[in-house]
């Protein structure tokens, strides 16, 4: 009787074997002073890191959304890791959180070494960029459950922050500014929507000229990692929120409490050529709350530090002020 084996189940462990070898000085690019121990292990080890006084741990995960289809479709692996670390580490700065370390968890129909290589070697960059260390993943193999081109992501950051800085909602005033830190793109948020403008609405192909480069390359344009900005301006910050789904209107609010409002001059924002391609076909409420618009981050900012944070954040500039009013973000 014949016998059947887990590689003619769809699962190749050598291939996975392969993998591991390939990613381990991608890993070690990454290894900063609090790691312990390598790749290979059962869990990854970081100590924790000395200085603080109340250390608090906070830890956050996401994922790249669809444009993981458009990355599988156009054979371009190597910038969706970027996004997967900067979704999860530029939430951490939200709550003061300085990112340790990250891990991630890669899943596919079928292993292809060359692609999964690929993507790691994002995520490793996405780590060197945002100052944190690699220490650990998982790479699951699931025929049946996933086809053989197809694979996803999900990843998770874990930082530290002093317990006292955690609440930045409560130091929220009226009269503070809001100041907008550049996207680089539509990020990793709204490409259900932009595929379905792009591609079916408009008939778009991936190596038109738009901008004077090719379209596929704007749409998989990496994520802003926001960490080294937070680092160098945070005593000049009283808070930051993450512009991801939902955009502006859902994601400012977050920061406000519950007798502020946000007040955004809209005509201020520096929407992105992209957006405004999209735009032709969407209504423009829907257009900012489905994307960033060209908003990465917004910074919270006494009067007396702005025109510190304009002078150091690259390219930020001031789009509203905080006012009394009911908790909401208002474009005006």
């Amino acid at each position: 009787m014949s016998q059947i084996s887990y590689k003619d189940a769809g699962v190749d462990i050598d291939a996975g074997n392969s993998f591991v070898e390939n990613i381990k000085p991608l890993v070690k690019s990454t290894k900063t002073p609090g790691v312990l121990g390598g790749i290979g292990s059962f869990a990854g080890a970081f100590e924790l890191p000395k200085g603080f006084n109340e250390p608090v741990m906070l830890a956050a995960t996401d994922g790249v959304g669809t444009k993981l289809k458009l990355a599988i479709d156009s054979g371009i692996h190597n910038t969706v890791g970027i996004d997967l670390v900067a979704m999860c580490v530029n939430d951490l700065l939200c709550n003061f959180g300085t990112p340790s370390f990250f891990l991630d968890y890669y899943a596919t129909g079928k292993l292809d070494v060359k692609i999964a290589t690929s993507v790691v070697a994002g995520i490793a960059e996405g780590c060197i960029q945002s100052e944190c260390a690699l220490i650990g993943g998982e790479t699951a193999e699931m025929p049946g459950m996933y086809s053989e081109d197809d694979y996803d992501l999900a990843g998770f950051a874990v930082g530290v922050c002093e317990k006292s800085e955690m609440d930045r909602v409560s130091l929220v005033r009226a009269g503070h500014k809001l100041i907008a830190v550049p996207s680089s793109g539509l990020h990793s948020n709204g490409f259900s929507l932009a595929r379905k403008v792009l591609f079916e609405k408009m008939n778009c192909d991936f190596n038109e000229d738009f901008n004077g480069k090719p379209l596929i390359e704007t749409l998989l344009t990496p994520t802003t990692i926001y960490v080294k900005t937070f680092k160098m301006l945070k005593e000049n910050i009283v808070a930051l929120a993450h512009i991801t789904g939902g955009g502006i209107v859902e994601n400012l609010p977050r920061v406000l409490p519950e007798n502020l409002m946000a007040e955004v001059k809209k005509d201020s924002i520096r929407v992105l050529p992209i957006f405004e391609k999209i735009g032709l076909h969407v209504d423009n409420d829907e257009m900012f709350r489905a994307f960033n618009m060209g908003v990465g981050m917004i910074l919270v900012v006494e009067d007396k530090h702005v025109d510190t944070v304009l002078a150091k954040a690259d390219g930020s500039y001031l789009i509203g002020e905080i006012k009394e009013g009911k908790r909401e973000a208002l474009m005006v």
